[in-house]
C-alpha cells in the first residue's frame, strides 16, 4: 500500500513540476515584455501569455489532480507536518482548492487585458495620460471585483485578494496593524521635519550609468548574487523574476542624475533574488519552490537595501570604493555627508523613492485608495483628485500632475486592484524582525558587515528562511524564525535608534 502511494506521490510531483514550468515560461514572456520586447509585440504577446496561463490553469484545476490529492490525503496525515511530502501536498491542496472557484476563461481574459494595460501604462505614465488608462483601469477593477466575488462569503471584498498575496492576512488585520504603526510615525516624522533637512543633492548630480551599473554590480557580488545563476536588465519599474533555481532575473532603473535610484534598487531586487536562490533545490518548479509571501519576501529587500544598504557599518567599508568611482562628485564629500544624504527623511511624492520613516504612509494611502475603489465608494474617474486629496492631507504635499500621482506605481496597470500594497509595509516590519533574529545569534554580523563581508548573515537567512521556500505558511514561518508573530516593535526601535541619533530626537 505504501509504494503505491509513494507512486502516487511522486506522481503528483510530476505534474506540480508541469504547472510550475508552465509559470516559469509565462514570467520569461513577461520578463521579456518589461525588458527587451519593441512594443509592437504588446497584442502578440498578451495573448501568448493569456494562452500559456490558461494552460496553467487548467492543469491546475484537472479534476485528476483532485482525485490525487483526495488519495494522498491518508498518506499525508501518516507524515510529520514538516516533512517535505506532507507540505507538498498540503500546498497543492491549497492552490487546487483556490484554483478549482476560477473559471479557466477568467484566467485567460484577465492575462491579456493585463498585458495590455502594463504596455499601454509604459507610454502613458512619461505623457501623464491617464485618460488613456482609465477606461482600461475601468476593467482591471472590474475584473478585481469578479477575482474576489469567486471566494464569496468574505468579511470584506479586498480579503481575498489580499489573502493571494499575504495567505491568513485580511482588511481589519492589515487596518489594525497599519493603526498602531501610523500612531507611532506619524510623530516621528513631525519631529523629524522640525530639525534641519538634509543635504543630499550629491546624489542629485551627473552619474554615469556604466559606472553605476558596474558598482551595483560590485556590491551584489559581494553579497553574495551569483552572476551564473542570475543576471541584471533594465526595466521602466524595477522587478526580480525566478524562472528555475539557478535562472533568477533582476531589474533595474538608471536615472544619471541620481546615484540612488538605480543602486538601492539594485539592491532590492538582489535581496528577492537571494531568496529565490537560497530555496532547496529539490522544491524546484513545485508548489514549495518560491517565497511564501509577499510580505516574507519583500523583507529580505528591505533588509538587504535598507538595513544593511544604507548602514553606516556598510558604508564605512563601500563609501571608499564608491569615491574611487567617482571622484568628481564625491571625492570631497565626506562619509558623514553622504551617510546623512542617502537617508534623508522627508515628506515625498514618490513612493520608490521614499524614506524609511514616511514610505509605509505611502503605502497606507494606497491601501485604503484600493479598498475604496473594490467596496465602490471611489469611482476610477475620481482616482486622480482622490490621490492627491489623500497625499495632502496625509503628507502635506500635492503632485503636480498624474505621472508623479496616480501613474506612478505600475501595480494597479500590471496586476489587479488589491492584494498586492499591503506586502511592503509587511515587508518592513518583518525586515526588522528577522535581523533581530540574526544578530542575537551572531553579534558579530554588523562589524563584519563594516569589513564588508555578509556570509554570516546570508547564510543565516537562507539556513532559517530562504530554505524552506513556501513549505510553511508565512505565519508558521515567521514564528519558526522569531518565536512569536509579526510585530512593529523591532521595525520602531530600529528607526528610534537610526533615525534618533541621526537627527538627535
Amino acid at each position: 500500500m505504501e509504494s503505491i502511494l509513494e507512486t502516487k506521490l511522486q506522481e503528483l510531483k510530476n505534474l506540480t513540476i508541469e504547472i510550475g514550468d508552465l509559470g516559469a515560461v509565462s514570467s520569461i514572456l513577461g520578463w521579456d515584455q518589461a525588458t527587451y520586447m519593441p512594443t509592437g509585440g504588446a497584442t502578440a504577446r498578451g495573448r501568448q501569455i493569456g494562452l500559456i496561463q490558461m494552460l496553467s490553469h487548467q492543469r491546475l484545476t484537472d479534476p485528476k489532480l483532485g482525485k490525487l490529492l483526495d488519495d494522498l490525503r491518508p498518506y499525508e496525515e501518516s507524515l510529520p507536518y514538516d516533512s517535505d511530502e506532507a507540505a507538498l501536498i498540503r500546498v497543492t491542496r491549497r492552490n487546487f482548492e483556490r484554483a478549482v472557484k476560477v473559471p479557466t476563461e477568467f484566467m485567460y481574459q484577465m492575462s491579456m487585458h493585463l498585458s495590455d494595460t502594463y504596455t499601454a501604462w509604459v507610454e502613458a505614465r512619461p505623457a501623464n495620460d491617464f485618460a488613456r488608462l482609465a477606461p482600461m483601469l475601468e476593467k482591471t477593477l472590474a475584473l478585481s471585483r469578479q477575482a474576489a466575488e469567486y471566494f464569496a462569503p468574505y468579511d470584506h471584498i479586498a480579503d481575498p485578494l489580499i489573502d493571494m498575496s499575504d495567505y491568513g492576512m485580511k482588511t481589519e488585520s492589515v487596518r489594525a496593524l497599519f493603526a498602531q504603526l501610523r500612531e507611532q510615525l506619524v510623530p516621528m516624522v513631525q519631529a523629524i521635519s522640525e530639525q534641519p533637512i538634509a543635504d543630499d543633492s550629491i546624489l542629485k548630480q551627473f552619474y554615469p550609468v556604466d559606472q553605476q551599473r558596474a558598482f551595483g554590480e560590485q556590491v551584489i557580488r559581494r553579497y553574495g548574487f551569483d552572476f551564473n545563476r542570475g543576471r541584471q536588465d533594465t526595466t521602466p519599474h524595477p522587478f526580480m523574476t525566478r524562472f528555475a533555481a539557478d535562472d533568477v532575473r533582476i531589474t533595474t532603473r538608471f536615472s544619471e542624475r541620481d546615484f540612488g535610484d538605480a543602486f538601492f534598487s539594485t539592491l532590492h531586487e538582489a535581496g528577492h533574488a537571494f531568496y529565490e536562490l537560497g530555496i532547496d533545490p529539490g522544491y524546484d518548479a513545485t508548489p514549495l519552490g518560491g517565497g511564501t509571501s509577499a510580505g516574507v519576501h519583500e523583507s529580505q529587500s528591505r533588509l538587504w537595501e535598507n538595513i544593511v544598504g544604507r548602514s553606516r557599518a556598510f558604508w564605512e567599508f563601500f563609501y571608499p570604493p564608491l569615491q574611487a568611482a567617482f571622484p568628481d562628485q564625491l571625492g570631497k564629500v565626506s562619509l558623514d555627508a553622504f551617510y546623512r544624504a542617502i537617508n534623508k527623511v522627508q515628506r515625498s511624492l514618490i513612493r520608490v523613492d521614499a524614506d524609511e520613516v514616511t514610505y509605509n504612509l505611502h503605502v497606507m494611502i494606497r491601501f485604503e485608495l484600493e479598498a475604496q475603489l473594490l467596496e465602490g465608494t471611489l469611482a476610477i474617474r475620481d482616482l486622480p483628485e482622490a490621490w492627491h486629496a489623500r497625499y495632502q492631507s496625509d503628507l502635506g504635499l500635492r503632485a503636480p500632475d498624474d505621472r508623479d500621482g496616480v501613474l506612478q506605481d505600475v501595480h494597479w496597470y500590471g496586476g489587479l486592484i488589491g492584494g498586492a500594497f499591503q506586502g511592503y509595509t509587511l515587508g518592513n516590519l518583518l525586515s526588522a524582525q528577522f535581523y533581530q533574529q540574526a544578530l542575537q545569534a551572531h553579534p558579530n554580523i554588523v562589524e563584519e558587515i563594516r569589513c564588508g563581508e555578509f556570509k554570516t548573515l546570508h547564510h543565516w537567512l537562507r539556513d532559517n528562511l530562504y530554505v524552506y521556500g513556501s513549505k510553511y505558511t508565512a505565519p508558521e514561518l515567521i514564528q519558526k524564525v522569531t518565536g512569536g508573530a509579526i510585530t512593529i516593535e523591532p521595525y520602531l526601535a530600529y528607526l528610534r535608534a537610526k533615525y534618533g541619533e541621526l537627527y538627535s530626537l
